[in-house]
């Protein structure tokens, strides 16, 4: 039994021209099309269930050469291209954000080595960061600064941003990119570092799914942590509305210029409760010396901190965290929205109040929901704003708001979410905070301004070079220079 393609574009048709083109480049164990049995559930399995995309073929490339055979039938048939590695995009991206666009799935690209001279490590951008992390550990004890979701790709990941708890103190995992290998809108591969194609990179670095395949990086990698001590506290007063002091005390907390670059450290609200927690790469007596737990911990009802000694250990227990806030690798109904803050516009104490009233009040609808105040700074933001794509570097932390369902999401669930950031954005009138464009929202009004601000124009120029007809396209990548 097939799926009905009676609806779809032309190009999408059994027997299309796309299809006989890429029927004749690629064996069919690496194509499936809209007419291929359980073709949605199977081959597409988008991410954001309340999302649904059907894509004119999704294509599983072993070779470079495949990729440019691809992209040739792609171009003759007028229709869209979007790389997927591990397929997490929030707005289903990587399957194009809308019908009929050729999938182009990295899975097959795992190619790993190490340089133990320069210990700077080639790693195939279908790897999973679950897989990034032990093949790293294994290769000499070396490590990058990536994200906790082992699911993910890291092919998106670095290309986008790739934030997480050794960010502060190594920068993004797009910081680590030394050089990629990428397949462009015409078809060649490159090589693009600092000295050859550094436009190229430039774009690489923040919004690769605007400018073509990345089949493999090189990475700068450091010796992994040894002692790393996990901390959270846990807050559960009754009300929201006496929660507040506690982001006042973290906010004042982060925002101090001196903190720690060792730090991590995320607040996040969730039904019932608040829970300021995250890791520092140091010892115990080292962190207890911060006067981190001294200046948030105040009214915690519960406070845990430990030491861990085994970096996959570590790395394991930032897994486990994530899954248990359901944002892991299990396909769902969810709606998320980013803000970015900065030192400069801290939200203010009323500001903040407002915000736990709304906790308190609003409705959500659903019984999963959470808001992930998440710090950044440090290296991120010692790194100048136009060396790469990357738009934020000012920001201090990153709201990051979810509501998610079993069987779908309504209406109310989706303003619960905006009501969250439009609480925030009151308290900061005429700021333009922008949002992270590895959190994508579908719903902005100008999303690649809000991803990449002020580095907008150059990648606008360099996308008119090198891909004038937008064939690496979603409903929020970067557009063609005018």
């Amino acid at each position: 039994m097939g799926n009905s393609t009676s609806n779809l574009a032309p190009a999408s048709q059994p027997g299309s021209p796309l299809q006989v083109c890429l029927n004749a480049a690629l064996p069919s164990s690496a194509l499936s099309y809209p007419q291929d049995f359980m073709y949605q559930t199977i081959s597409v399995d988008a991410y954001n269930k309340r999302i649904p995309v059907i894509p004119a073929a999704v294509t599983t490339p072993s070779t470079t050469d495949d990729i440019s055979a691809i992209l040739k039938c792609a171009v003759e048939s007028d229709v869209k291209v979007q790389a997927l590695s591990g397929g997490h995009s929030y707005g289903n991206y990587g399957l194009g954000g809308v019908d009929n666009a050729v999938v182009v799935d990295m899975k097959n690209f795992q190619q790993f080595s190490m340089d133990n001279t320069t210990w700077h490590a080639t790693i195939g951008s279908g790897t999973l960061l679950s897989d990034v992390t032990s093949r790293l550990s294994d290769a000499g004890g070396r490590a990058i600064a990536h994200g906790t979701c082992p699911q993910v790709g890291i092919g998106g990941h670095a290309t986008i941003g790739g934030l997480g708890p050794l960010s502060r103190q190594w920068g993004a995992a797009l910081d680590h990119i030394i050089e990629v290998e990428v397949v462009l809108a015409n078809g060649t591969v490159v090589r693009a570092n600092n000295e050859t194609n550094p436009d190229v990179l430039f774009a690489i670095k923040g919004a690769g799914a605007s400018f073509g395949v990345v089949t493999e990086f090189v990475f700068l990698t450091h010796p992994q942590p040894t002692s790393v001590v996990q901390y959270s506290y846990t807050v559960e007063l009754g009300s929201y509305t006496d929660m507040w002091p506690t982001f006042d005390a973290w906010q004042t907390a982060v925002g101090n210029p001196d903190l720690d670059w060792k730090l991590a450290s995320e607040l996040i609200v969730l039904p019932g409760s608040l829970l300021i927690t995250g890791t520092y790469f140091g010892t115990e007596a080292e962190y207890e010396a911060t006067g981190f737990e001294k200046a948030v911990a105040a009214n915690a009802t519960n406070v845990a901190v430990s030491t861990i000694d085994n970096w996959l250990g570590t790395v394991a227990e930032w897994a486990e965290n994530e899954a248990l806030q359901l944002i892991g690798g299990t396909p769902s109904y969810f709606y998320s929205k980013s803000l970015t803050i900065t030192p400069d516009n801290l939200i203010p104490k009323s500001g903040i109040v407002d915000l736990f009233n709304y906790f308190e009040y609003a409705d959500p609808d659903t019984l999963i929901w959470f808001a992930i105040f998440d710090l950044e700074g440090g290296a991120v933001s010692a790194v100048p704003q136009n060396s790469t794509a990357y738009g934020h570097r000012g920001a201090l932390y990153y709201l990051q708001s979810y509501a998610l369902g079993l069987t779908g999401l309504s209406n109310t669930s989706m303003a619960f979410v905006e009501g969250i950031s439009s609480t925030i954005q009151a308290a900061l009138p005429g700021q333009n905070l922008g949002a992270y464009p590895g959190y994508v929202d579908p719903l902005l009004t100008d999303g690649p301004s809000e991803y990449w601000t002020t580095n907008l124009p150059k990648l606008k120029e360099i996308k008119k070079a090198i891909d004038p007809n937008d064939l690496f396209h979603n409903p929020q990548s970067v557009p063609v220079g005018a």
